[in-house]
C-alpha cells in the first residue's frame, strides 16, 4: 500500500490546548506533573502486584497489564505535547504521526478489552464463585492477553495501513494537541469510504461489545447482589466492583462525548479538552481510584512499607 507521494505534507501542524500564550508555562507544569503523576502511580500499581503474593489473581493480573497499558497510551501523545508547549513548536513529522496513531488505537483497544475482561472477572467471582478457580485460571488469564494484543496489533496496523494510503494537499493543521485518526480524515484529499467503513466495523466491535458485555456482566451482578440476604454480603460484592465501576463510567463516559457525540466542526474546544480527559487525565486517575478504593491494594502498600521499616 503507497500513497501517492506527489505535493503530499511532510509534517502537520498540531493546534495544541486553547491556552494563551502566557499561560503555556503554567499549563506545561501542570501537564508534566500529570504526566509524572500517571507514570509513578501506575508503576506503583503494578510492583505492589507484582510483589505482594496476596495479590495474584486474575483481578489484579489484569489490573497489573492495565497499569502498563495506561502509562504506554499516556507516553504516545504526553511527551510531544510537552515538547512541543516547551519548544514553541506545533508540528510533527509524517511519519510521527502515524505512529501516533497507530499506538493511541493499540494501547486504547487494549485498555477497552482489559476493562471488559477485569468485569468478567468480577461476574464471575461474584456470581459463579463455586466455578470461579476452574474457569478463571492463570492458563486462561495469559491466554486472553495474549490473544488481545494479537487481535489488537492487527486492528491498529489496519487502519494505520488504510490511512498511509491517502494523500493530504495543502491543509495540514490538525485541530488537536495529537494526530487523531478522524481529524486526519477529514484533511485528506483522497476517497476515504473505506477508511470509515473500517472505523465503524471494527471500531464499533472494538467499544460497543466490550461496553454490552460490561453492562451484562454487571446487570446479573446487580441481580445476585440483591438476593444476597445480609447487608454485609452486598457491601462486600459493592466493594470488589466499586473501583472497577468507577474506571468503567470515567473511561466510556469520556469515548461517549468525543467520539459519539463530537463538537461540531467549527467548535473544537469541547473535544480538545475530552480528549486531555481521555488521553492523559483519565490514565492518571486509574492508580488513585484503585488505591483509594481498594482495601487490597492499601494493605498491599502497607506490607511493603512495613518490611521496608523492618529491613532498615
Amino acid at each position: 500500500m503507497r500513497r501517492d507521494n506527489q505535493s503530499n505534507v511532510s509534517e502537520f501542524l498540531l493546534v495544541g490546548l486553547p491556552i494563551q500564550p502566557e499561560e503555556q508555562g503554567m499549563f506545561f507544569a501542570l501537564f508534566l506533573g500529570v504526566y509524572i503523576t500517571t507514570v509513578l502511580g501506575n508503576l506503583l500499581i503494578f510492583l505492589l502486584i507484582r510483589l505482594d503474593s496476596h495479590l495474584h489473581t486474575p483481578m489484579y493480573f489484569f489490573l497489573s497489564h492495565l497499569a502498563l497499558t495506561d502509562i504506554s497510551f499516556s507516553s504516545v501523545t504526553a511527551p510531544k505535547m510537552l515538547m512541543n508547549m516547551q519548544t514553541h513548536s506545533q508540528s510533527i513529522s509524517y511519519s510521527g504521526c502515524i505512529c501516533q496513531v497507530y499506538f493511541s488505537i493499540f494501547f486504547a483497544d487494549i485498555d477497552s478489552f482489559l476493562i471488559t475482561s477485569m468485569a468478567y472477572d468480577r461476574y464471575l467471582a461474584i456470581c459463579h464463585p463455586l466455578h470461579y478457580p476452574t474457569i478463571m485460571s492463570q492458563s486462561l488469564c495469559f491466554l486472553l492477553v495474549i490473544v488481545s494484543w494479537v487481535l489488537f496489533f492487527a486492528s491498529a496496523l489496519l487502519h494505520t495501513l488504510l490511512l498511509d494510503r491517502l494523500s493530504f494537499y495543502g491543509d495540514n493543521i490538525l485541530p488537536n494537541f495529537f494526530c487523531d485518526i478522524s481529524a486526519l480524515l477529514k484533511l485528506s484529499s483522497s476517497d476515504t469510504t473505506t477508511n470509515e467503513l473500517i472505523i465503524l466495523t471494527v471500531g464499533g466491535v472494538v467499544i460497543t461489545l466490550p461496553l454490552i458485555c460490561i453492562l451484562v456482566s454487571y446487570g446479573r451482578i446487580g441481580s445476585t447482589i440483591l438476593r444476597v440476604p445480609s447487608t454485609k454480603g452486598i457491601c462486600k460484592a459493592l466493594s470488589t466492583c466499586g473501583s472497577h465501576l468507577s474506571v468503567v463510567s470515567l473511561y466510556y463516559g469520556v469515548i461517549i462525548g468525543l467520539y459519539i457525540f463530537p463538537s461540531p466542526s467549527d467548535s473544537n474546544g469541547k473535544d480538545v479538552i475530552l480528549a486531555v480527559l481521555y488521553t492523559l487525565v483519565t490514565p492518571m486517575l486509574n492508580p488513585f481510584i484503585y488505591s483509594l478504593r481498594n482495601r487490597d491494594i492499601k494493605g498491599a502498600l502497607r506490607n511493603i512499607l512495613s518490611r521496608r521499616k523492618f529491613s532498615l
